[in-house]
């Protein structure tokens, strides 16, 4: 009976085994975060002026220019109040998402590390079966957090 190592499932911008260069890609970007920001800004403000048309050409019922001017002062204010806030929000939230992703990366390469000089020793016939066990277990222990680690002497 042969023991191999499970083939990794490959995620869409996370890949930790499948190249030789193995540098981890981070797939945040910022340059998409902000434009994404942008395009909902300028929706929101949108929505905001054709509501403010809407009511004011309901209100009024002297034609279309005067709405129009309406709706387009609170969209363009709405724009002007909420851009800067929502950018620097957007740079925040993605500064934030790439530590949190650097750090998850390399504890994913950690962890396979250890798992690949765990299969190393499974492999080695002169460690007893006890050890592999033991490390083995310590090892998957710790992965899932219920293990104290304590160790004999």
């Amino acid at each position: 009976m042969s023991i191999s190592a499970i083939s990794p499932i490959n995620v869409k911008g996370i890949n930790f085994t499948a190249s030789d260069n193995k540098e981890y890609e981070n797939p945040i970007n910022r340059k998409t975060e902000r434009n994404l920001s942008i395009w909902t800004s300028l929706g929101a403000s949108a929505l905001v002026g054709g509501t403010a048309y809407g009511l004011t050409s309901c209100v009024t019922k002297k034609g279309w220019k005067i709405p129009a001017a309406i709706g387009g002062t609170a969209a363009a204010a709405w724009l002007l109040l909420t851009l800067p806030s929502r950018l620097y929000n957007t740079n925040v939230n993605a500064f934030t998402r790439e530590k949190e992703m650097d750090v998850f990366s390399r504890q994913k390469e950690a962890q396979a590390n250890i798992y690949s000089d765990i299969n190393n020793e499974i492999k080695d016939e002169d460690v007893p079966l006890n050890e592999k066990i033991s490390h083995y277990a310590t090892v998957k222990m710790a992965d899932n957090g219920k293990g104290l680690m304590v160790k004999d002497a």
